[in-house]
This record gives C-alpha cells, structure tokens and sequence, in this order.
C-alpha cells in the first residue's frame, strides 16, 4: 500500500496512519519498529513528522493466520456499516472457538459471512470484542476493522456501552431494586464455573424488578463491570438464580438453558461518534414461557 502525503499538517507518523487505514494505532507503531513501514524508502521511528509529498509504503505482513472454517448460518443482523455489526446472537450458539467446539459457532458463521473482521482478540475470535454465553441470547457488537475494535474495547473497559439484560428468577423476589457488588472468581473446584469470592475481582450488578409470579420474579439488570457469568453467579448468590440455568441452578432445566437475554445497548459508534441504541425482544421459547405464566 502506498500513500502520498497531501497536507502539511506535522502529524507523527503513526498518529497520521491511524486517520488513514484500518490498522489500530497499536499495530502501526509495531509495524513501524519492524520495519513495514517506510518513508520515503527509508525507515522512520513512530515519532517521525510527515512532511508534504513523502511517500509511505505499507508492507503488509499481517496475515490471517486462523484455522476457522465458515460455516452458513442463519444470523439475525440488527444493524451493520463499514466498521461494526450488531447481532441478535440465538441461545445455544457458542460465540468463538474452544475446546470441543471448533466447527459451529458464531465466529465460523460471521466469517461465512464476511472476512472483513477485526484481528486484535486472537486469531479465533475475529471481530469479538465481548461475548456472551452460549445459552445467554441477545445483543451483542462485532467489530470489523481494527480501529473500530480498538476504540470498541475501551468504551466497554471504560463502561461507555450500556447494556440490559431481562432474566426470569426462580422464586419471589421481595426487593423492587438492589444493586449487588460482590466479587467473582473462578470456582476453586470446577473450571467452567464462577464463583462469589471475597478475593474475586469487582463485579456490580444492578436489578429492578419488572413483574412477580408465584414461583418466578421477571427482572432488568445492567452491569457496571462485565466478568464472566457475572448475572447468573450474582442472581444465584443471592439466592435467585436465573431460571432453568443449567450451572447454577439446582432445579432441572430444559436444553434452552437459562432464560437470560441481553434486550438493549445503547453507545457511541466507535468512529462516527453517532449515538446507537438497539432493542430486541426475547426468544420465542423465553416469551411462550412468559405468556403461560401470565395465564396461571
């Protein structure tokens, strides 16, 4: 690739590369210090002022180097332009690759999809910048470029991106609103579990209470940190776990898992800057449930 420098403006070299391709400042720089980048044919350190009519060659060596066969699956697109999608992911789909699971998961269907993904989450999960778990349905942003991913990863470390889930609880909620700020670690016996743990990380979960049944509490919740499970360890902590969640609850539950679903987000497009708020409704057996509670 190359570019011609059209304006005098004195910007650093990798500040100015950054305003002109998808690649993040981050890899820019690193390209930069291995040589991929060249000024003039020359190389330059990151700090390097371009001047008007210098001409930048952009060796690109990034290859995709993952093994993820595409796979042709039903997505529900919400919303998607040049640098990011919003997917309505459905329950049981696992969102990236792991172990026993190579084949049939939402990475393998976006990249059926498109290959034009972000890369700085590994190279098996393009495009991922938060996830969901596998029985968890809803909401959910995937980035398509780099530089929308780099800004996208900071929004949600910065809490910038709002997101409410709807969960059905097993029993009677008796408080209208709460907010739950207890630590989670891993389970010090079971890998694949969470567990409440003074010397976990911060997690808060706020809670309010949208309808009562006899033996189940409708609730929305939005989170301030965003660990994993953070929801179904928080509810089954204090002592309403998500109903039908196959982990932390002790009843049987069916093969649709728990009745968690991520509803709305609402944030600013990593680079328009435009506001974006989307809403979906819960999955068909999440709302036939709900409807034949309504009738007892």
């Amino acid at each position: 690739m190359k570019i011609v420098v059209e304006e005098n403006d004195n910007k650093r070299i990798d500040k100015y590369l950054s305003e002109k391709v998808s690649f993040s400042r981050s890899l820019i720089e690193k390209m930069i210090k291995n040589g991929n980048i060249l000024v003039n044919n020359k190389s330059v350190k990151e700090s390097y002022k371009v001047c008007i009519n210098d001409e930048i060659i952009i060796n690109e060596v990034v290859e995709n180097k993952n093994n993820i066969v595409p796979c042709k699956m039903d997505i529900d697109i919400v919303y998607e332009d040049d640098d990011i999608m919003i997917i309505n992911k459905a329950s049981g789909v696992v969102v990236h690759p792991g172990a026993g699971n190579h084949d049939n998961t939402l990475v393998n269907g976006l990249y059926y999809y498109t290959k034009n993904l972000s890369d700085l989450n590994g190279d098996e999960r393009p495009g991922i910048v938060h996830r969901l778990d596998k029985d968890t349905s809803g909401l959910m942003v995937v980035a398509k470029n780099n530089k929308a991913h780099e800004v996208l990863g900071k929004m949600f470390m910065n809490h910038e991106v709002k997101r409410t889930y709807i969960a059905l609880l097993s029993g009677v909620l008796p408080y209208n609103k709460g907010v739950i700020d207890v630590p989670i670690k891993r389970d010090d016996k079971y890998f694949d579990k969470m567990m409440a743990c003074e010397d976990g990380k911060k997690a808060i979960t706020h809670f309010n209470v949208l309808k009562r049944y006899k033996k189940y509490t409708l609730v929305s919740l939005k989170l301030e940190t965003g660990r994993t499970h953070q929801i179904r360890v928080h509810m089954a902590y204090l002592g309403y776990p998500v109903y039908n969640d196959p982990v932390y609850n002790n009843k049987d539950a069916t093969s649709f898992g728990q009745f968690l679903h991520s509803k709305e987000i609402d944030f600013n497009h990593p680079i328009t800057g435009k506001h974006l708020h989307f809403e979906v409704d819960v999955p068909k057996e999440f709302s036939d449930f709900l409807k034949k509670l309504d009738k007892e």
